[in-house]
């Protein structure tokens, strides 16, 4: 650039106003703040993290559990009670509740944060359980008494077993696909349904049909009101508690009959869950916002914790170290200590209920 060409730049910059400078400068430092903002604001999801339903803002918060911060909310549909992700974690199932009256599953993008196409369930209705296993969704739709299974690589609700019992609720599917075990409510049952090779008999005019596998059921009576269960991490006991007297059912699936009643007390008792070493039992209450945890062998109570006014879902680390627990009538989710046994924080998420774990590899 030659020295005309200087002195002509030179001329310009001294012709600009200062208060033309000065605007000019604002503006592009509220550009600046403007960009680092949306970075800062749009967290990416990590590969593990915890999900939580929030039923008063109808929405699926996404939770760093390390720093325990909301880092997404997701809008779901209008009665929001469980949530589970898919096994490679990229992928949350919703179920839409409505008492027995509705029929969704709303399909979330844990990567991309945002909602995916609706799933009709209809004609099963009021889908509430719901666990992910052998890369398929299973869920209780309580309004037809039935389970139903939904295939994600085709696209299509590929089989259904009626329970004939009233609140068809909470499920369990075991890790090979062959037993599922569900809670039914008003019945005060526990059902064992079994994938099992049917041997036909030999009728009379000679034909004999070839063997094939159905599902049968197996019911087991408990206290009426028994809903939160669980079983143990050696599948040897299903644990359930019951609302109603405040029991807890303790069913041998082996024999598949009742092996031990518990007068826990635990009035309002909503959801039971064992910690991943098998040792333990959490119940909580949305009567009382109570926390019961349980000695898994000696049956004995080791400690009643309050958690506020109304405790419902429970979800605990691997490494057994803390729990979380949905407080619908708080608004948040208390964080417990299982070592020091205390409420050591909060996360919150109004109306906060069905909790799950994400986990991307």
């Amino acid at each position: 650039m030659n020295n005309a060409a200087h002195n002509q730049i030179f001329k310009t910059i001294k012709a600009i106003k200062p208060s033309l400078v000065k605007l000019l400068a604002v503006g592009f430092l509220w550009i600046i703040l403007v960009s680092v903002g949306t970075e800062c604001s749009a967290q990416s999801t990590p590969p593990r993290s915890l999900l939580a339903l929030s039923k008063s803002d109808h929405i699926l918060a996404i939770i760093d559990p390390a720093t325990l911060k909301v880092i997404a909310r997701v809008p779901v549909g209008s009665d929001p009670h469980e949530v589970i992700a898919s096994a490679d974690g990229k992928t949350a199932y919703v179920t839409i509740y409505g008492g027995g009256s509705l029929h969704e599953l709303n399909v979330i993008d844990l990567v991309g944060q945002k909602a995916l196409p609706t799933l009709d369930t209809r004609p099963l209705m009021g889908p509430h359980g719901i666990t992910f296993v052998d890369g398929k969704v299973w869920f209780t739709a309580e309004g037809t008494k039935t389970i139903g299974r939904y295939d994600p690589a085709t696209g299509k609700f590929d089989w259904v077993m009626g329970t004939g019992q009233d609140r068809t609720h909470m499920i369990y599917v075991t890790p090979d696909a062959k037993k599922v075990y569900t809670t039914n409510v008003a019945s005060g049952t526990v059902s064992i349904l079994m994938d099992s090779l049917i041997k036909p008999t030999p009728s009379p005019n000679g034909f004999t049909p070839p063997a094939h596998r159905d599902w049968t059921q197996t019911l087991i009576p408990v206290s009426k009101g028994s809903e939160g269960f669980d079983v143990s991490p050696n599948g040897k006991e299903l644990w359930t508690a019951a609302s109603d007297d405040g029991t807890i059912a303790i069913i041998d699936l082996a024999a598949k009959k009742l092996n031990a009643t518990i007068d826990a007390k635990a009035l309002g008792a909503n959801r039971l869950k064992f910690t991943p070493d098998g040792k333990r039992v959490l119940v909580t209450s949305l009567r009382t916002g109570d926390l019961f945890i349980y000695d898994a062998a000696t049956h004995k109570e080791i400690k009643r914790l309050n958690t506020g006014k109304g405790a419902a879902g429970i979800l605990i680390d691997d490494d057994g170290s803390r729990a979380f627990i949905g407080c619908t009538a708080d608004n948040y989710v208390a964080v417990v200590d299982l070592k020091t046994l205390e409420v050591t924080g909060h996360i919150d998420i109004r109306g906060a209920d069905g909790l799950a774990w994400a986990v991307r590899p």
